[in-house]
C-alpha cells in the first residue's frame, strides 16, 4: 500500500455520511438522518431521492448490479444480484434503481433455515433496508444491508432481532437517564470484536479432506514443536503474512471497516485482527464482511484462512472477543466512572444492570456462543470456561463490597458510599490486571465477552446481552420512577443488587477445578459444557418471557432458533463423523497396510541374508501397527453404527444428546488410535500432510 492515502482510501466504496451529505438535498439528508438517529419512519419520497443518488454513485464507481445483503440463520451472508439495466424505447438500456427497490426485496426463502416458521413449499421472503448500516460496493455490486423476514413477518435472520434488542435497551436506558435529569436522543451499544484466525498454505489445505469438508483437522499427531516456547505470540510477522495483512487492510478500509490492530497470536500460523468500536449492528455487518474478505484475500496469496474455533488439537483455538459498551448520542460512555456523585451513581447503576443481566441470563449468554466448533474450545485451558462469570478487578470489587456492607471504602481515603450524598472516591480505569480466564470481564470502560468462537456471528451474543441488560434497567426504572426519595432508594437498589447477584462475580482462575466445584456446588452457577446442554435453555419460561416482553423475539421465533441451532450442531458433527469414516477406510487403513507390507518385505529380505538379524524395529513396529489396525477397524465400525443410529431420528433434542454422549466420544477414540499409528508410520507412506507441515506451511 505504498503511497496510498489512507484517509482518501477509507470508505471509498461506502455510501456513508460523507457521501450522503455531499450528494443528497439538505431536506432529504436531514430526514434520512432523523430516521437513522431517532428511528423515525422513512418517507417514500426520501427513499426515492436516496435511491437515485445511491444508483448514480454506484454506477460512477463501476457497479452494474445491486443486491439486498442479508444474514440468514446459516451463519453466513446471502445476496441475490439484479442489474441496474432497464429497457429504453430506442432498444437500448438505461440504469434504473427505485426507492421501492431500495426499501424492499423479495428473495426466495425456501432453502434457508426456518425451524418450522414456514412450510417448504412457501418460498416467499422479504428483505427490508436497514438505513442505519451504510450501503457499500463489493465486486461491482451495490450491497444494501437488509433485514430478512418471512411472508408472515417472522424474522428469518440475525439482524432483525439484533435491531429489536438495541431498541429495547435504548428505551429502558433513556428511562434511567431521565431519572438522573438527562435527556438524550438515543442510547446505543457499541462493539469492537477481536477476530482470531489461522493462515495455512493453500496446497497443504487442499491435501486434507477434513479441512476441506469440516474446517478442522479430525486427525493429526502433534509435531515436535507447537506453541511451547511462546515465540509466535506478538512475534515478528513473516513476509508472506505481512503481504496478506497489507492487502486485507486495503480491502477492509475501502469498505469503511475500522481495521486497527494486527499481530501474531499464540499458536503457530494463528493471527488476530481487531477493529475500532462501532455501533453494534454496523459492527456485526462489518465482522461478517471481514471474515469473507479475509478468506478471499488469503486465496490471492495462495493461502487459506481458517475460521474454525479449533482447527488443530493440541494448540490454541480461535475466539472472537466481543468488547461491548453503552453510549449516548452526546458521547457519554455509561460504563465509565464519573467525576461527580451523580455520575458515579449512574455508572454504578448501569454496572449493576450488567451484573444482574449476566447472572439472571447466564444460560442465554452461554447458548449464544454455542456451536459444535466452539464446544472444543471453551474450557480447554486456552479460552474461558463454559461457566459464565463476571470479572471486575480488585478495586471495583472492593467498592461494591463497601456499598453492600455500608462500610467505608478502604481506598486512598475512607469515604462512606451513600450515593448522591457522599462522593464516590475516584479510581483509575486500569488499577488491576486483566483476567484472561474470565468469560465476561470489565476492562475499564467496557465489558469483554470472551467466549465467542472465531466463526460466530457476533449478532447472537449481543442480542442476548442487550435484551438482558434492558430487562435489568426496566426493573430499576419501574422501581425508581415511583420513588419520592430518589437518592436513598437508588442507594438501596444498588446495595440490594450487589447482594443478590454477587455469586456471578469472580476474580480468580477460571481454569482451576476448584472453581468448577465452587461455581456449581456452592454458588449454583450453570456449567453448560456443550451445545446440546445449552440450547434447550432458550425455551425456558423465564427466557421466553423476557425476550418476548421486550419484543426481541416472538415465541415461535425462539422455537425455530432452538431447532435450527441444534440441527446445525447435529449436521456439523454428522459431517465430521462421516468424513472420519471416509478418511479411515479409503486412506488411513490402506496406508498403514502398505507400510506393514513394506516392513514385512524388509524383514523377510534381511533375515534371508542372515538368520541372526533380529529386526527389532521392524518386528515391534509391525506388531503394534497390526494391533492398531484392528483397533481402528473396530472403532470405525463403532462410529459407523453410532451415525446410523441417529440417521432417521426426528427428535432433534434426543439426536443432539446422542451425538454428545455417543458419537463424539467414538470420534475421539478413533482419532486416538489413528494418531498413534501416524507416529509409527513412515512419512512417505502417510496419506496426508502432518500437523508440522500445516502449521508451519506459510513460513
Amino acid at each position: 500500500m505504498k503511497n496510498q492515502n489512507v484517509p482518501e482510501l477509507f470508505g471509498s466504496n461506502v455510501f456513508d455520511d460523507r457521501v450522503m451529505r455531499s450528494r443528497l438535498p439538505a431536506d432529504v439528508y436531514n430526514s434520512l438522518k432523523k430516521t437513522i438517529d431517532e428511528n423515525v419512519k422513512l418517507e417514500e419520497d426520501v427513499a426515492e431521492a436516496v435511491a437515485s443518488e445511491m444508483r448514480d454513485w454506484a454506477v460512477e464507481k463501476g457497479a452494474t448490479h445491486f443486491t439486498h445483503w442479508f444474514q440468514p440463520l446459516t451463519g453466513v451472508t446471502a445476496e441475490k444480484h439484479d442489474s441496474f439495466i432497464s429497457t429504453s424505447p430506442d432498444g437500448g438500456v438505461i440504469m434504473e434503481f427505485s426507492g421501492k427497490e431500495l426499501i424492499k426485496g423479495e428473495p426466495d426463502a425456501s432453502s434457508f433455515p426456518s425451524g418450522g416458521l414456514r412450510a417448504t413449499f412457501e418460498a416467499r421472503g422479504y428483505t427490508a433496508w436497514d438505513p442505519t448500516s451504510y450501503a457499500f460496493i463489493k465486486d461491482h455490486t451495490l450491497c444494501i444491508p437488509t433485514a430478512f423476514c418471512s411472508y408472515s413477518g417472522d424474522a428469518l435472520d440475525k439482524k432483525t432481532p439484533l435491531l429489536r434488542s438495541m431498541q429495547a435497551l435504548n428505551r429502558q436506558a433513556k428511562r434511567i437517564l431521565k431519572l438522573f435529569g438527562k435527556e438524550v436522543k438515543y442510547v446505543r451499544t457499541c462493539v469492537g470484536p477481536e477476530q482470531e484466525y489461522f493462515l495455512v498454505d493453500r496446497k497443504v489445505f487442499e491435501e486434507r479432506p477434513d479441512l476441506i469438508y469440516t474446517g478442522r483437522t479430525l486427525f493429526g499427531a502433534m509435531p515436535p514443536k507447537g506453541q511451547e516456547l511462546d515465540d509466535h505470540y506478538f512475534g515478528v510477522i513473516k513476509p508472506r503474512v505481512t503481504a496478506f495483512m497489507e492487502d486485507l487492510n486495503k480491502e477492509l478500509w475501502k469498505l469503511g471497516i475500522l481495521a486497527k490492530t494486527e499481530h501474531n497470536e499464540v499458536a503457530p500460523a494463528q493471527h488476530e485482527l481487531a477493529p475500532i468500536f462501532s455501533t453494534t449492528n454496523v459492527a456485526t455487518d462489518n465482522n461478517q464482511l471481514m471474515m469473507e474478505i479475509m478468506q478471499k484475500v488469503a486465496r490471492k496469496h495462495d493461502m487459506v484462512c481458517l475460521l474454525h474455533e479449533k482447527p488443530f488439537a493440541g494448540v490454541n483455538g480461535s475466539g472472537k472477543h466481543n468488547n461491548w459498551s453503552i453510549g449516548t448520542d452526546t458521547g457519554v460512555n455509561l460504563l465509565s466512572p464519573g467525576e461527580t456523585p451523580y455520575e458515579n451513581a449512574q455508572f454504578l447503576l448501569f454496572l449493576c444492570a450488567v451484573i444482574q443481566a449476566v447472572d439472571d441470563y447466564q444460560d442465554l449468554l452461554r447458548l449464544s456462543v454455542a456451536t459444535a466448533g466452539n464446544d472444543h474450545r471453551l474450557g480447554a485451558n486456552e479460552a474461558p470456561p463454559a461457566i459464565i462469570s463476571v470479572f471486575l478487578g480488585d478495586e471495583l470489587s472492593a467498592i461494591l463490597d463497601a456499598i453492600k456492607n455500608d462500610k467505608p471504602y478502604e481506598g486512598q481515603e475512607k469515604v462512606m458510599l451513600k450515593l448522591g450524598v457522599h462522593a464516590l472516591p475516584r479510581f483509575s480505569r486500569d488499577t488491576t490486571d486483566r483476567n484472561r480466564t474470565s468469560p465476561f470481564a470489565f476492562t475499564g470502560n467496557k465489558f469483554e465477552f470472551r467466549s465467542l468462537g472465531s466463526s460466530n456471528s457476533i449478532a447472537c451474543c449481543n442480542i442476548m446481552l442487550n435484551a438482558a441488560v434492558a430487562e435489568s434497567l426496566k426493573q430499576y426504572a419501574d422501581r425508581l420512577e415511583k420513588s419520592d426519595k430518589f437518592e436513598d432508594d437508588l442507594h438501596e437498589l444498588i446495595k440490594e443488587t450487589i447482594k443478590a447477584h454477587e455469586r456471578i462475580l469472580f476474580n480468580g482462575n477460571g481454569y482451576g477445578e476448584e472453581w468448577v466445584k465452587e461455581a456449581t456446588e456452592v454458588r449454583g452457577l450453570l456449567n453448560l459444557k456443550t451445545t446440546a446442554d445449552a440450547m434447550p435453555y432458550l425455551l425456558h419460561k423465564k427466557n421466553v418471557e423476557m425476550l418476548t416482553s421486550h419484543k426481541v423475539f416472538s415465541e415461535t421465533e425462539l422455537q425455530s432458533r432452538c431447532e435450527i441451532m441444534l440441527e446445525n450442531y447435529c449436521k456439523t458433527v454428522n459431517i465430521e463423523g462421516h468424513t472420519m469414516v471416509d478418511m479411515v477406510r479409503k486412506d488411513y487403513l490402506p496406508a498403514i497396510e502398505d507400510y506393514l507390507l513394506s516392513l514385512a518385505k524388509t524383514t523377510s529380505m534381511m533375515k534371508s541374508v542372515s538368520s541372526s538379524v533380529k529386526c527389532n524395529y521392524e518386528i515391534s513396529t509391525m506388531e503394534r501397527l497390526s494391533e492398531l489396525t484392528d483397533y481402528i477397524l473396530e472403532r470405525v465400525k463403532d462410529l459407523e453404527k453410532a451415525l446410523e443410529d441417529i440417521k432417521d431420528s426426528d427428535d432433534i433434542v434426543k439426536t443432539s444428546e446422542a451425538i454428545r454422549d455417543d458419537v463424539l466420544p467414538k470420534m475421539e477414540h478413533l482419532r486416538k488410535h489413528v494418531d498413534e499409528a501416524e507416529m509409527l508410520t513412515s512419512e512417505k507412506c502417510w496419506p496426508f500432510p502432518s500437523y508440522g507441515k500445516i502449521l508451519f506451511s506459510v513460513y
